[in-house]
């Protein structure tokens, strides 16, 4: 079926160039939610002292989302568009592939100390890694085009030192399976496209907690990797 579907949608898999991308707007064009439904947190702000945030993107934003806000030490989640040029785009516009943004979760995680966030963070890593197939590139089951990339966007170097690592721990795990190679992209958020993560439209914040019955291809892809 996946490759039915790539060749009906080739032509979303290439990268937008940046002067080709949709102009995008100056704002957002709809209201932004700030309560997280399931933890009750804030989405947008402020986060408690000594936060950290990072960028998960692995096919469609409402799966990724919910294995993010079921891990400990998760502060809050939000779905939201990252890695692209358009700015303020809307769904419509980043599901043309003409934004270059990926659909993904922005994860605010706390701890008490470095090593508590750390902690957190290997645990992230690893349910990211197992949950969805890091090895398709510019697709995710029968979800084709560059907004289902799979992406990992850091906000400290600290930070991407741990998630280099643990691709390069996950790759041996791949080996061993006989699976092929990760094509995740790695990189800061702040070289990322226009280095912005952007909060999606009401409708898509904890999509499958308010549709339990909703679409997901994400579940264990048969590669166990402990970070």
């Amino acid at each position: 079926m996946w490759q039915i579907m790539d060749m009906l949608n080739a032509h979303k898999k290439d990268m937008v160039a940046p002067e080709d991308a949709l102009p995008g707007r100056e704002d957002y064009p709809y209201p932004l939610e700030r309560r997280h439904a399931v933890l009750g947190t804030d989405m947008l702000g402020p986060w408690p002292e000594g936060s950290e945030e990072l960028i998960l993107a692995g096919g469609c934003f409402w799966g990724i989302e919910r294995i993010a806000w079921q891990i400990p030490g998760v502060h809050t989640t939000s779905a939201g568009y990252a890695g692209g040029y358009t700015p303020h785009p809307t769904y419509e516009e980043v599901f043309s592939a003409k934004t270059g943004h990926t659909e993904a979760v922005r994860v605010i995680y706390a701890g008490a100390d470095q090593d508590e966030r750390d902690t957190v963070l290997r645990r992230l890593l690893e349910e990211f890694w197992q949950q969805h197939d890091p090895t398709t590139a510019m697709r995710q089951g029968n979800d084709v085009g560059t907004e289902y990339r799979s992406a990992v966007y850091w906000t400290s170097a600290h930070q991407g030192e741990i998630v280099r690592d643990s691709a390069v721990r996950y790759q041996e795990a791949l080996d061993a399976s006989g699976r092929g190679q990760i094509t995740t992209e790695l990189s800061p958020l702040a070289e990322a496209g226009d280095g912005q993560y952007y909060t999606a439209e009401p409708e898509h914040q904890q999509y499958l907690a308010k549709n339990p019955y909703g679409y997901c291809n994400h579940g264990f892809n048969g590669v166990a990797c402990s970070l």
